[in-house]
Parts: C-alpha cells; structure tokens; sequence
C-alpha cells in the first residue's frame, strides 16, 4: 500500500471513529451559534456565525420538517433503497451502485478542500443532532450519518444522469430475479405521449429596459413533485445569504437568490451521455473487448444488494462489468453496452454551494466554470442589471460526422470524447438586445426571440433538445414586446391561462366534424361538444366546461395517436395537427365525453370540480380520496402549454384529478439595491398533518397568489412566530 492510500485509509478510520463517538455536548455546543427564525408560513431562517454553522442550522430545519424524505434522499442515493422497500428496488439500487461507490465517496471527502469538509461535517452534526434530540424519531435505515455521505447527493436532481440508465436492460443484463415483486415505481414502463406527466420547469429572466422600475427580474419555476423542495433561507456571517428551494437533504439552495443574484435551473441542455457497443469475447473466466486494432481487458466488481424481505433480510450478489468508457448496462443483439456520463460529485458539489455565494456575474460565471452541472440549463439575473443563459454545463466534446444520438461503436478510437466544452464554446446569452430570455426545458433556439443562437451555427449534440414545446411557444408570446414589467406582471405572464397546445388539437376535431355526412350519427351526438369547444378561447379557469372537455379530449386522442406519432416520427401535437384520420379525432371526442359522464355524471362539468389540489398526508407517495375535502384549481397540464403546470403522474384511482407534479416552489425576484421577492409554495413546508405549516399555502397555491418573501432581517424577525437554537 502506497504512503498516500495508507494516509487515505487511516483518515477514513478516523472520520469513521469521529462520527461514531461525536459527543452530543460539541453539537450543542455548535447550535448555540445557529438561530432559526421560522416566520408566518413556517419558512425557516437561519442564521450561523460560520456557513459551517449555517449548514448545521439549515439541515437542522429540514429535519424538523420531513425527517423522513430528508433519509429517502440518501437511502436511494447511497443505492440501498431495497434494503427498506424490498427486492423491487434491487435494480435501482444496482443502477446506483454502478456510479456511487461509498469507498472513493470517502477518499473524495479526505481530499476535499478545507473549507467544504467544514461544510460537510457540519451537516451531518446537524443531522445527528436532530436524531440525538428527537428520540422518538426513529430512521428506516441511516442511524448515523458520515460527513461524505455528502458527496453521495451533489446537485438538486434525484439521481440526476443515473436515472436515465435503463432498470429493465439492466435486469435483463444481470438478471433474473429470484422471485417477482411488485414492479419498481418508474420501472421505465411503455412512455406516454409527452413523457412523465408534467415534465419540465420554466425560466424566465427580464433585463431592466424591459421593467419599470429599470431592474432586472426572475422567475423561478420548478416543476417537480410538490413536497419534493422546501423553501429555506440561509445566512452566515461569512457573506452567505440564500433564500429557495432546496431538495430534502441537501445543504445548499439549489434555485433561488442571495442578496445580489438569483438563477433558475430547467432540466435540459446538451447531450451528455454516449452509449457504446461493445464486442465481447470470452477469455477464461473473463472477456475481453475490442478496441482499435486489438483488444482490451472488461474490468469487474462484486456488488452485493441487500433487500427486505417478510422473514429479513436477504441478499443478491452481482458481478458488475466495466470497460473504460463505463459501467455495462444492458445488451443491444450481440453486443454489450456500456455508458458513459459525467461522475465527478466533489467539483459537482462545489458548484452547487458555490452558486449560492457568487456576487455577480463574473463570480457566477467562475462557478459554472467548474461544468458539474450536467443535467440542467441555467437562467440568471442580478442586481447589476445582467441576465444570462447557460444552455447546459457540462458538454462532451465529439467527433463530426458521429450520431451520437445512437448507441456508436466502441471499438472505434474516434467516438471518445474529446474533453469538454469550455464555458464560452457553449450556447450562452448573456444581456440579448430583446432584453427577455426564457427556457422551458425546449431548445435555446427561441430563448430569446430574434436574439436567439441560430441552431446550424452549434452542434447537433449542444441541445439535446431539438424542438420547441407549446410551454416554450406560450412563453415567448408573453415575454416578448412588453416593456412594463413589475414582479406581479412577472407573476401574470407565468400564469397566463392560454393553452397553445389547443391550437393544435381543436382545429382538427372541429373540422372532422364540420365535415360529417349530414345524417351521420355523430352529428348529433357531438353537436353540443363541438359547439362548446368552437366557442372556447382556448384558457383554463374553474368555472370552463370546455377545459373540461378539451382536457380529456386531449389526453384520449394524444393517447390514442401516440404510437403513429412514433412510427412516424414527429411529435404527438403535430401528428395529430396534420396526419390524424378524421374518425380518429372524432372517435377520441366521444369516448372522452363518455368518461366524464361516467365519472362526473355529465361532461358538461365545470373545470374546477374536476381538477383539485388535496394534501392528506405527509406521505412521499400521497394518496386522494374523492370523499374528502380538496381546493378547486384553475391549472392545467404543461403539455397543453399551461406555463403554470398542474398534473397527476402515477395511476389514478379517483375520479377527479388530484394534482402532484408540477409548479411547486415558485419566486418571483427583483434585484437592486434591494432585494423584492414573492413566492408560493405548494401546501406547506412541513410534512406532519399536524403542523399548522402542513397546507396553511394551500389556497394561495391553487390559487396562484404569492406572498412576500422575508429575506432582510428586520423583517424576518418582524414576522417570526418562533425564535430558537437547534435542540430547542
């Protein structure tokens, strides 16, 4: 053993004996110099001498308000999900496993700069210490959490990157099971037309001349799950003072602002990850690959996978494969096929934390220099008056003439990757002379109106994306060529009603209908349908019948015409726009209105009695009951073009439609000399039914009204309800 990995090995040792005998007096000894301030809406403030002390007090704060999504995060993100949830999690915890190694997690922590492991330890002391001063609390799996465990969880998404790597090629691959569970949650069944039902967050950024107070503006639009963020404000004496949404567990602000700046991530950008087909051949016990002119040795690891089972614990042993490009996921004919994405979570983490601290753009522009931000696009404003757009963080550098948009050959030397895109090779916007940018998870081509980048002047693989989406078609209509912009205009062009998609479904059904024989039979069954929907201005609200219908006209004819849509090629919208038979669309009215009568007795039900917002429990998978009391929501889903999203995923089991992905934090932000900010949350900001914080948001929620953000201190403290140290 070399000097340097006995060095790495005894302080893994020691970190080790650390954690496991960290005496309760040193944690409270540290929360004396933490002071939470939780306001109106339960929204903690937290204040640290040290950031050291602020990430203490912070993590703290989440603990006392969802212990339990707080440990999920890292259960699923250390790959030991099955070890709580049962067999059916083997091949998402496999699929973990595959890119998380707890053993160079710990290295990585050793190797860390001072600072950050000041970071990391003070979080998980935080998180020891709420478990030591909340005994009744008892965790499904981690007792003790260790300062790298950090490094498990390094940006906002869960899984991020992973997540795409098949679970069933990977079953296959490293397969069968043992038994047959019940199938994994997000087992990648057949996809629905659009994807996950609402996919996708909004970003807008508005540049001074286009504001009446001559500041620039933000908005901050995350769509997730609703409790899968909290909104949290953290500020130390050491120049930190962020205020967002951050994911459960995590020790930074993940989108949100500080007192000079704000940016705003949308899942998206270039194409960061390659599959290669590899040509495999037995050697012994081992295999070999091709590679160039000769072959290389397929490396290998034993991963053990521990799962629930109704007697104990059981245990399934992999042997993983690797090649240099990657781990082996799953086989395409012959051939083995390897993955190749970015795994580097000690720059990815400094990057996340680091966003929160920059003070204007050139300091923000260091951070994103790191290019650890794989998944997501980034859009940002700040006090100077600077709005920018950042189309992707971290992009492969590859060779012409490859479509790595298919698997490619991975014996062939010139499919490496070529190291990285420099920042300023990416597609950027930094202060567009139209003075607006946005993204919708849809392509930088239209981010800002004429100041758009051109899309044959990049790369194919720079956006991963390589169409519009009716979200990013409403957006620039109701960004572009207004100079009055104020937060709650802001707010009203992210909730703008109008349906775009509708422009694309209603046409056709319309003139199938225009178009019946007069003694057609469906002409009188439809007649009143097509008149409402003729009538129909193509805007959501609570009292339309007509967004009632349209809403399950939409959703059967997109279901209906999905896999033609795939067979040729072009997006569902446009399929059913100019290819869609005319019985079909016809056909697609009618079973629509047959099960709104069904399920609501007529399909002339009013759009507000059909789509609710109900939170019943804490629960990481909620339920609805039908029978209990639910707010009436004007919202619709972002695939219709709804800018303020709304949609369940899963299966439905009731008969109304019970909202749980889509806007959950949102902020609007204007930055000067002071910072002005709304927000709205949805529900609560704490996970216990009992807690006046559970749904006290709720009706502004469904509602879309926005309170103000308490970001100074003098506020914080005039609206503070409860005033404490960790441990009180």
């Amino acid at each position: 053993m070399t000097l340097r990995l006995r060095a790495v090995a005894a302080a893994t040792v020691l970190l080790a004996s650390t954690v496991l005998h960290a005496q309760p007096a040193k944690w409270a000894e540290q929360a004396k110099r933490v002071t939470i301030m939780r306001d109106e809406w339960g929204v903690a403030h937290v204040y640290g001498k040290s950031d050291a002390d602020a990430v203490f007090g912070m993590i703290y704060a989440q603990a006392e308000d969802d212990f339990n999504r707080v440990e999920t995060n890292y259960i699923n993100a250390l790959g030991r999900l099955a070890e709580v949830e049962g067999e059916r999690e083997v091949w998402r915890d496999l699929r973990m496993k595959l890119f998380i190694d707890t053993l160079e997690l710990k290295k990585l922590y050793v190797s860390s700069p001072a600072w950050l492991q000041a970071l990391m330890v003070g979080w998980s002391d935080g998180l020891n210490y709420y478990l030591s001063t909340h005994p009744q609390v008892k965790p499904r799996l981690i007792t003790t959490f260790a300062p790298w465990m950090a490094l498990a969880f390094s940006e906002g998404s869960i899984g991020g990157d992973i997540e795409s790597v098949n679970l069933r090629g990977l079953e296959q691959f490293y397969g069968p099971r043992s038994a047959t569970p019940a199938p994994s949650r997000n087992d990648d069944a057949t996809p629905a037309p659009f994807g996950e039902e609402p996919g996708g967050s909004n970003g807008f950024a508005v540049a001074p001349q286009n504001t009446v107070n001559g500041r620039a503006l933000l908005m901050i639009n995350p769509h997730t799950s609703f409790y899968f963020r909290p909104e949290i404000h953290m500020v130390s004496e050491e120049g930190l003072n962020a205020y967002g949404a951050v994911t459960w567990g995590q020790f930074f602000i993940y989108q949100g602002f500080n007192s000079r700046l704000g940016w705003m991530h949308t899942s998206g950008g270039g194409d960061v990850i390659d599959e290669y087909l590899e040509t495999v051949t037995p050697k012994g016990k081992q295999w070999t690959y091709k590679y160039g002119t000769g072959t290389r040795a397929v490396t290998s690891k034993v991963i053990r996978l521990p799962y629930k089972t109704a007697t104990g614990m059981a245990e399934k042993v992999i042997t993983a494969y690797f090649t240099h490009h990657g781990p082996v996921i799953r086989m395409d004919g012959a051939q083995w096929v390897a993955v190749k994405m970015m795994n580097n979570p000690l720059d990815a983490i400094q990057q996340s934390y680091g966003r929160t601290k920059a003070t204007n753009y050139e300091t923000f522009k260091q951070v994103m220099a790191l290019r650890t931000n794989s998944s997501n696009n980034t859009v940002y404003a700040d006090a100077d008056g600077v709005i920018a757009y950042f189309h992707g963080n971290f992009i492969p550098k590859r060779n012409a003439g490859i479509d790595f948009t298919k698997p490619v050959d991975g014996s062939n030397p010139r499919t490496e990757w070529q190291g990285l895109h420099a920042l300023d090779e990416m597609i950027t916007l930094k202060n567009p002379a139209t003075g607006w940018l946005v993204n919708t998870n849809n392509w930088p081509f239209t981010a800002s109106g004429a100041s758009s980048p051109t899309a044959s002047e990049w790369p194919v693989y720079m956006s991963a994306q390589r169409e519009d989406n009716a979200r990013g078609v409403h957006a620039v209509r109701v960004l572009q060529n207004r100079k009055d912009f104020t937060v709650e205009g802001l707010i009203g062009a992210a909730y703008d009603s109008y349906l775009p998609a509708m422009e694309q479904l209603i046409p056709p059904v319309i003139a199938a209908y225009d178009a019946l024989p007069s003694d057609d039979p469906l002409r009188a069954k439809l007649a009143v349908q097509v008149r409402t929907l003729r009538a129909w201005d193509y805007r959501f609200g609570v009292a339309s019948v007509a967004m009632t219908l349209a809403n399950a006209y939409g959703e059967q004819v997109t279901m209906s015409s999905a896999s033609a849509a795939r067979e040729a090629g072009v997006p569902v919208l446009d399929y059913i726009a100019t290819k869609a038979q005319p019985a079909a669309v016809l056909t697609a009215l009618a079973a629509a209105s047959q099960r709104l009568d069904r399920d609501f007795g007529s399909w002339q039900t009013p759009w507000g009695d059909v789509n609710r917002f109900q939170r019943l429990n804490g629960d990481i998978n909620g339920t609805f009951d039908d029978s209990k009391p639910s707010l009436p929501v004007a919202f619709a889903s972002a695939n219709w073009g709804s800018l303020a999203a709304y949609g369940q995923t899963g299966q439905r089991t009731t008969k109304k439609y019970y909202g749980n992905r889509g806007n959950s934090f949102v902020a609007a932000v204007e930055f000067g000399p002071r910072i002005r900010a709304k927000s709205v949350l949805a529900g609560g900001v704490n996970a216990d039914p009992n807690s006046p914080y559970f749904f006290n948001q709720g009706e502004r929620y469904a509602t879309g009204q926005f309170k103000d953000v308490n970001f100074y201190r003098e506020d914080v403290e005039k609206h503070a309800v409860r005033t404490y140290q960790p441990g009180q």
